[in-house]
């Protein structure tokens, strides 16, 4: 794992205060990750970070993410009036990493795709994403390390 880049941001916490007392602050890497988090403030254990960080790697190689921008690849050049393919067009490493990726999912379990999408994958936070799903607070954290083990095990992460 390499080092976690550092991008420093102060922000304001509390509500104002209406008797003049400065407002509170704190310092914040906004480029930390969820599960970076987690794993600062012992609430993951290195090895569910380690196999939170190769799904993600592998949901990164797939390109499973959905575009934000306009593809600017080069129009097929199709012989017939038929227009583009109907597939995408995949490389060896995207068809490996999404099956290791689908797979890691499945070994995960029933309902914990969720989740794992969520916090590893997405870039939720833990507050959020329980909110989303409809779970009361720190319910996501008990089943993320749930899951996680499971994708650690896949991965074979001692």
């Amino acid at each position: 794992m390499g080092r976690t880049a550092r991008l420093l941001r102060e922000r304001d916490i509390g509500e104002p205060d209406v008797a003049a007392r400065p407002r509170r602050s704190v310092t914040v890497n906004v480029a930390e990750s969820p599960l970076g988090w987690l794993l600062a403030h012992g609430h993951v254990s290195r090895r569910q970070f380690e196999a939170g960080e190769r799904l993600r790697s592998d949901w990164d190689r797939a390109e499973l993410s959905p575009r934000v921008t306009m593809s600017w690849d080069a129009a097929p050049v199709a012989r017939g009036r038929g227009g583009s393919p109907a597939g995408t067009d995949l490389n060896g490493v995207q068809i490996d990493a999404k099956r290791r990726f689908e797979q890691a999912i499945q070994s995960a379990g029933p309902g914990l795709a969720d989740i794992l999408w969520r916090i590893v994958c997405a870039g939720e936070g833990m507050r959020d994403a329980e909110t989303a799903l409809g779970w009361p607070a720190r319910a996501g954290k008990l089943v993320l390390t749930l899951a996680l083990d499971r994708v650690a095990t896949y991965y074979r992460i001692a």
